[in-house]
Order: structure tokens, then sequence, then C-alpha cells
């Protein structure tokens, strides 16, 4: 990797961590279209510059955190379950559905598919999702992380199962949007550390190979900060619908050079 690729996916990490299209997902296919041998450093990279996006979430929203505790306990409790699972099933999630192009590409592909579907739904049925984050009850806060935790799988997108939990919960789209954000915080954040912990070179690592790390990360940051602000705006006044959309089209261009 040189300094070139590392900015390339620090962007497309920033662009994609916060909208439900799964950066993981992309990251992956990015690095296969750039030529990028799939090693253990790479591995960790796509990782570690999450931290960027989720720098940028602090800059946003970190005050409104500090003074609001009950929304930082509903945060934990949407935490617990993706914790568990990503704990348990670590080594597969990186040996196997990381590895498995097809696998990746059907679950971007089926949870495309459920975005159109159940935006019909809702439209067919006039259903009113209004309710705000403050309505979350723990219970509810639960169940929305039982959703991310199906995100292990690259191509489902955290950002978008915790959006589809929170709109069946009766929850605005706005604050769907939001609190993904918010909960991408331990979420990503423990994926992160686990990681590094797990990264059997990481008292190797070349200065090299820190610079690369710092350029994807600085760079997934400055992108985010834009995109976090833009898709609230966007969601305002449109569906999930359209990543639906954008889901099949990417599909089909992938299968088509695979």
């Amino acid at each position: 990797m040189n300094i070139w690729q590392s900015f390339i996916l620090g962007i497309v990490e920033g662009l994609t961590e916060f909208l439900p299209i799964s950066s993981t997902f992309h990251l992956i296919f990015a690095g296969q279209l750039l030529h990028l041998e799939n090693t253990e450093f790479l591995k960790l990279f796509e990782v570690f510059i999450q931290a960027g996006a989720i720098l940028a979430v602090l800059f946003v929203y970190g005050k409104e955190l500090l003074t609001d505790w009950s929304l930082i306990k509903k945060l934990i409790l949407s935490f617990i379950p993706t914790a568990i699972l990503g704990f348990l099933l670590h080594s597969i999630i990186k040996n196997f559905f990381f590895e498995t192009n097809w696998l990746m590409i059907g679950a971007f592909v089926t949870v495309g598919l459920v975005f159109i579907l159940y935006e019909k739904y809702l439209k067919k049925n006039k259903n009113k999702n209004n309710k705000e984050i403050a309505d979350l009850s723990w219970g509810q806060s639960v169940l929305i992380g039982i959703g991310q935790a199906m995100a292990v799988i690259p191509g489902v997108s955290r950002s978008g199962s915790v959006m589809l939990t929170m709109m069946a919960l009766g929850q605005s789209r706005v604050s769907a949007a939001k609190y993904s954000f918010l909960l991408a915080l331990p979420t990503i954040c423990s994926a992160a550390v686990l990681d590094v912990l797990k990264f059997d070179s990481i008292n190797s690592i070349s200065s090299q190979e820190i610079n690369l790390l710092l350029v994807g990360t600085i760079t997934s940051f400055i992108v985010a900060l834009f995109v976090l602000k833009w898709f609230i705006s966007f969601i305002q006044k449109n569906t999930l619908t359209n990543f639906g959309i954008y889901r099949l089209v990417i599909a089909l261009i992938l299968i088509s050079t695979l």
C-alpha cells in the first residue's frame, strides 16, 4: 500500500461509514480494485481508519453526549449485543465473512431489497414514524443492539440495520440516523481495540505503515464531517429507497467484474 491508496481508502471510509451502504463492504472491494494484497495489516488498516469517522461524531455530538446520561445508558444497552456477538465470532468474521465475496454481495443485495420493500410498506400503510430518541425504552435499546449485531456480515451495514430496527419501532428517519451515528462510538472503538490487540505484528509496524494509518484516519475524519451533516439533511426529505437502488446497481457492477 502507498500513500495515495491509503488516501483513497480514507475517502471511501469517510463517505460510507455513516451511510446505510456498509463501509466495510466498500473498503474490502475498494482494496481489491486497488489490487492490494489482503494482508493482516490491510485488515488492521480498514478497522483503524474508522477512528477518523469516530472523531467526526465526537466533534459534532460530543457536547450533547456529555450532558445526556439517559442517552449514554441507552447507547450502552444497544452496544452490548453487538459486543458479545463480535467478540464470540471475531475469528469467523475476519477469516470467513471478510474473505467470501459472494456472501458479502448477497448480504449487500438483500439489505438493498429490504430497504426498498420496507419503504413501500411504510408508504402504503401511511406509518407515522415520528418518535424521538428520548422515547426509546431500555428494552427497545437492546433490540436496536440486536439489529446492529446482524451487521457483523460485511454488506449488511451497521447504520442501515440500526436505522431499519429503529424505524420499525416508530422512530423518525432523522432520529434513527443520529442514533446510528452515536452508536458507532462504542461499537467501532471496541472493534478497533480488539483488532489491535489481536494483531500479531503490532510491535513491528514500520514508520511507513504508521504514516499510512495516519493519512487514512485523517482523511476519513475530514470526509466524515461533511457526510454527517449532509446525511441528516438528506434523510429529512428522502427515504432509504435511494440507498436500496444504489446497492443493487453496485452489486450488478461488482458481479460483472468477478
